[in-house]
């Protein structure tokens, strides 16, 4: 059975709500691993200088390394 946990996430970018995504996914993607969906729960532009920036809250679903909670079992 596969595990799955879920984070929050808040990205931005001066290209787009696209990119702003990638950058979530990229950033996440270098302390969790196993990454499956992106949930994109609110955008949102700012201007700054007269310039948009891009804003996005987004969940992240990821898998739970089995070997992971194969050693969390074993610590119960």
């Amino acid at each position: 059975m596969s595990v799955m946990k879920v984070i929050e996430v808040l990205a931005q970018s001066e290209t787009s709500w696209e990119d702003a995504a990638q950058q979530a996914v990229k950033e996440a993607g270098k302390s969790v691993r196993n990454i499956k969906s992106l949930y994109v729960e609110n955008f949102q532009a700012i201007v700054e200088d007269g310039r948009l920036v891009f804003r996005l809250d987004a969940k992240i679903s990821f898998a739970v390394d089995p070997e992971h909670q194969a050693a969390a079992a074993g610590k119960r």
